[in-house]
């Protein structure tokens, strides 16, 4: 074999070695980009958009480590709230560890866009250090607030969720609750929602297709 037949072969490993590394770095690329959906397809999910995201009241709350919580921290991430109680048995342990295993499964990047909080019905009994030991118990990152019974309940009813107090035997009680997932943008505005029943892979991909659309949304 000559040397020019031998350089016109290396020449043609080495351009099939770089195809198939661009090929290979292109099929990375493409399968960590968001699926984006159509409404009908977000809908189908369980994911129901506004076409037009809501505004609501200036918030005058307290988080699980005591600090105020206001509309400002809701400003330049995407929170995801639940509104539970933590005596409730069992949709709200569920709902806050499939919220646990969503954001567990989200890149360090998705994690710094987004907030999970969880949101007292029951500010009567769910204190700041009870809320304290129960949320973080779901995620560290996650945030317990709880505030007056007035300013509960107006919140939640501008964020559709309705509650109320079931009587039990003696003095005790339980909360029959609304089980969505509120969406709040990073705007602070009220987004959207996801409907039950929960399931982690299906809130990566549909918050994912929405915040890969975001900017797309009216102001």
């Amino acid at each position: 074999m000559s040397e020019t037949q031998s350089r016109g072969i290396r020449r043609t490993v080495v351009i099939v070695l770089i195809a198939i590394v661009i090929m290979v770095l292109g099929f990375i690329w493409r399968i960590n980009q968001p699926i984006v959906m159509h409404d009908s397809e977000l809908r189908a999910n369980g994911a129901i958009m506004f076409e037009t995201p809501r505004s609501f009241s200036e918030l005058q709350l307290t988080d699980h480590n005591g600090q105020p919580f206001s509309k400002e921290n809701l400003q330049g991430v995407w929170t995801i709230a639940f509104f539970g109680f933590t005596n409730c048995p069992d949709i709200c342990p569920a709902t806050m560890s499939v919220l646990g295993e969503m954001y567990a499964k989200l890149r360090d990047r998705e994690r710094e866009r987004m907030q999970v909080i969880m949101v007292t019905l029951d500010p009567e009994r769910d204190s700041v250090e009870l809320l304290r030991d129960y949320v973080p118990y779901f995620n560290a990152d996650f945030i317990g607030v709880t505030g007056s019974q007035p300013r509960i309940k107006r919140w939640s009813a501008e964020m559709n969720i309705a509650y109320g107090q079931v009587p039990l035997d003696g003095d005790n009680y339980t909360i029959d609750h609304s089980t969505q997932l509120v969406l709040i943008n990073p705007r602070g505005d009220y987004h959207g929602l996801f409907k039950a029943p929960h399931n982690e892979m299906v809130l990566r991909k549909t918050w994912r297709s929405i915040d890969a659309t975001f900017d797309a949304w009216p102001e």
